[in-house]
C-alpha cells in the first residue's frame, strides 16, 4: 500500500511541478488543427468512398 501511495505522490508533484502545460491558446490552435484535418480526412473519405461505389456498380452491371 505504501507502494501506491508513494506513487500517487510522485505523480502528483510530475504533473503539477514538472509538467509543461500548453497556453490557451495554444490549446485552442490546436484543436482548430485536429478538427480542420479530420474534416478534410472525412471528405476524402467520403469522395473515395462514392468513387469506388461507381466503380463498383459499373463493374457489376457488365
Amino acid at each position: 500500500m505504501r507502494k501506491f501511495i508513494n506513487y500517487l505522490k510522485e505523480s502528483y508533484v510530475e504533473l503539477s511541478k514538472k509538467t509543461t502545460w500548453p497556453s490557451w491558446k495554444s490549446l485552442q490552435s490546436s484543436a482548430l488543427l485536429v478538427m480542420l484535418a479530420t474534416v478534410i480526412i472525412a471528405v476524402a473519405l467520403l469522395v473515395i468512398d462514392f468513387l469506388f461505389q461507381h466503380l463498383m456498380t459499373a463493374i457489376y452491371t457488365l
